[in-house]
């Protein structure tokens, strides 16, 4: 079991690194069509409408919201069977391992949104976005320490990955807390009914994906109907999905699902969502705009936010004789990683989606967009020089 999580862990870093860069390629390109000529064609391409009709159900939205309410429902879906095999397997199955990256995370998403919400304390639909800058991208953050190769620790790596999964697990209760819209009963009641049967089907120990798939989709479109954001229907059947084997010659349903999955989500889905949603108009961009309090308190909450709350909460959690440093990491590294986890891209473009565009706030879409790229741009720089002159050389790791 220990080879087999090893094994997993790894290949999950080299296809979290590997998406990072994949997706730095999708934003950039995405940057560069909306300020070409071509910014016309791209908008008219996510405004595209996309209907299915199947009898007396109707769901009709544009491109750009099947993107993010369909396929990001997949990518959610993944989100749901990592932290599941984490909770029950991993790193996170440790409770001692577990007390380090929660109080990072929970001060990494605190202070970013306190920081916001000062900023922007005096306009209510602006205070929409206080979750903004709270969210960490494990893809580029792990790509950008896939540059530093052998230099990086496994602990620091793993460090980073679980604090990422504690902050997805954070940014799934904001979303169905905070972002939701007027809640429809019927529809409710149908996605209450297909968890039940999706608990019927685990306590069974039914091992065939059909069935969990087939009420799976029922379940996202009573979500969707229903005024919680459809996303969460995908880690709610990722949860139900069986981890634990019949015999040891079987490998789970949940992890066949997670191993199968990973490479569409990592290399079609998520690229797929940065070209759609990273493409901001610059033109007319300067240092006043950037001084607008949700740019501003998006960028101040990523770049300084993050690696204020990690470092204090990771620093009282220690210091108090409730976890320890891992071994083989040092206090700086540990602010160097700090410093990665500002990039939030990918969940930070996400909750800014949720926060403006059913608002119809286009302004605030656009600032936060701007703000996320700047302060995840910012954060990479910096934590890549800082980590660059804290790491051991190559010379050191190669007499080793």
């Amino acid at each position: 079991m220990t080879s087999y999580y090893h094994k997993s862990f790894n290949d999950f870093l080299k296809k979290e690194s590997a998406s990072g860069i994949l997706l730095m390629i999708a934003a950039l390109l995405a940057i560069i069509v909306a300020n070409s000529p071509l910014n016309s064609l791209y908008h008219i391409l996510l405004e595209i409408p996309v209907e299915i009709r199947v009898g007396a159900l109707h769901i009709g939205k544009p491109l750009i919201l099947w993107i993010n309410d369909g396929l990001m429902a997949i990518f959610f879906f993944l989100i749901g069977l990592e932290l599941k095999r984490e909770l029950i397997e991993g790193e996170l199955s440790n409770p001692k391992k577990l007390i380090l990256p929660a109080f990072a995370a929970v001060g990494g998403m605190v202070f970013p949104a306190l920081i916001y919400i000062a900023l922007n304390w005096s306009d209510p639909e602006a205070l929409k976005g206080w979750a903004i800058p709270a969210a960490t991208d494990i893809a580029f953050a792990l790509g950008i320490l896939a540059l530093f190769g052998k230099r990086v620790p496994i602990t620091l790596k793993i460090f980073l990955v679980s604090l990422a999964i504690m902050d997805d697990m954070g940014a799934i209760i904001i979303i169905a807390l905070f972002y939701t819209i007027e809640l429809s009963t019927n529809s409710l009641l149908i996605a209450t009914l297909s968890l039940m049967a999706l608990a019927f089907f685990n306590i069974r120990n039914v091992r065939s994906l059909s069935p969990y798939i087939l009420v799976g989709i029922i379940l996202w479109i009573a979500v969707l109907k229903s005024g919680v954001h459809a996303t969460l229907a995908g880690v709610l059947l990722a949860f139900f999905i069986p981890l634990k084997t019949t015999s040891e010659d079987e490998v789970s349903p949940a992890k066949n699902l997670e191993h199968d999955l990973h490479g569409s989500v990592s290399y079609v889905i998520i690229p797929i969502f940065a070209f759609a949603n990273a493409g901001v108009p610059l033109t007319g961009l300067s240092i006043d705009t950037l001084l607008q309090p949700i740019p501003l308190g998006i960028i101040l909450g990523l770049l300084i936010g993050k690696p204020i709350g990690i470092m204090l909460l990771s620093f009282i959690s220690i210091k108090s004789g409730l976890t320890s440093l891992p071994e083989g990491m040092n206090w700086k590294q540990l602010y160097g990683a700090s410093i990665l986890c500002g990039v939030g891209f990918t969940m930070s473009l996400f909750i800014g989606s949720l926060a403006f565009e059913q608002a119809g706030t286009e302004a605030n879409l656009m600032n936060d967009r701007l703000g996320i790229l700047i302060g995840s741009t910012l954060s990479a720089v910096v934590g890549y020089i800082y980590l660059n002159k804290v790491l051991p050389p190559k010379q050191e790791i190669s007499k080793k």
